[in-house]
């Protein structure tokens, strides 16, 4: 069996995997409030109970040196190694959370991904992930001649470059409020959108009803409030902050697929992307993903498609798991699963 985690700023999801014919084999999953919680040491004991496991993998929002990180929204540091050690599992990894999702592209069936735009299929070549959630995650996913290997980036702090008048002030308005440097993080993110719309209310003066400064102040997680009356068009300062956000969200996936040429197609992961899928479906998105002035066509050509399996990053860290047990014991369960 098989453990595998996606570490979030606000959330840990923990899932159970086995192998039953060379494929992963779901057996269950719980998702936990990280900050109820000391650790993911507690998460995981709590998580597993009895249950052996024989290797595990846990997608983390950082940079991984030498097997260990310091969490960027979250005041924990992890490592490897003091995990296999407490809890007793003879081989634990840890890897960009980006990086897992990149291995779980390759584990996702056609009903796991939506076709935003098919562009050339023919073309074969590196691919562009880009996730937004809590934060922004890239990576990229390099073509050998064989498969496509997933590489970590940290490309979501690159800094926030804004193409109209709106995004220039918003920018302005973003450097007062967090007292400096914006990195595209700051926008297209959860705290993202919160921020675009306290930008068109502070700034451009739209009108926020009674009613939606209620609903907003009341709820746990503003962006549930502005994301559903958006697309409900049930209040137009919603409507013009979502726009906004997909605009940008568009324009930086155009941008990692500029850099790394990824002709091989671009994916679109993260939590927001399937919850604001119809917003995506409008063209809004791809409008900016290809306004690329002489290369717009390269970006045309190019195949986007969105991850709607919200438990993609954590099939790749179970197949990386897997994968990495099997090279350093020679045994691998995927293998040994398959009948013949």
């Amino acid at each position: 069996m098989i453990l595998a985690g996606d570490v979030g700023g606000t959330k840990v999801h923990l899932a159970l995997y086995d192998f039953i014919d060379g494929k992963l084999q779901y057996s269950r999953d719980h998702r936990f409030a990280a900050r109820e919680y000391s650790g993911l040491e507690e998460i995981v004991k709590e998580f597993l109970g009895a249950q052996k496991v024989t290797a595990a993998c846990f997608g983390v929002p950082g940079p991984v040196r030498n097997g260990r990180l310091r969490l960027t929204n979250l005041p924990w540091t992890l490592d490897s190694h003091e995990l296999c050690v407490s809890l007793g599992i003879t081989h634990v990894f840890l890897i960009n959370d980006l990086e897992a999702n990149g291995y779980g592209v390759a584990e996702l069936s056609a009903d796991q991904v939506y076709t935003l735009s098919e562009g050339d299929v023919s073309q074969i070549g590196n691919r562009a992930l880009i996730a937004a959630g809590t934060g922004l995650g890239e990576a990229l996913l390099i073509w050998n001649g064989r498969t496509h290997t997933p590489y970590p980036s940290e490309g979501g702090h690159a800094d926030y470059a804004p193409r109209n008048e709106d995004e220039i002030d918003l920018l302005r308005f973003l450097k007062q409020k967090y007292n400096g440097r914006i990195s595209y993080e700051r926008v297209i993110s959860g705290m993202g959108l919160t921020s675009v719309y306290e930008f068109l209310r502070e700034v451009r003066g739209m009108e926020e009803s009674p009613k939606v400064a209620e609903r907003i102040a009341a709820a746990p997680d503003p962006n549930t409030v502005i994301t559903e009356l958006a697309l409900a068009a049930k209040s137009e300062i919603c409507e013009k902050a979502l726009d906004m956000f997909v605009s940008a969200y568009g324009a930086e996936a155009g941008n990692i697929a500029l850099k790394l040429l990824s002709v091989g197609g671009v994916y679109v992961g993260g939590g927001i992307a399937p919850r604001i899928l119809d917003k995506l479906k409008d063209g809004t998105f791809m409008k900016a993903f290809t306004d690329k002035g002489r290369l717009s066509q390269l970006l045309i050509n190019m195949p986007v498609r969105v991850i709607l399996d919200s438990r993609a990053a954590l099939l790749g860290a179970a197949a990386y798991a897997e994968a990495r047990a099997a090279e350093l014991s020679g045994t691998s369960p995927r293998a040994a699963s398959v009948k013949f």
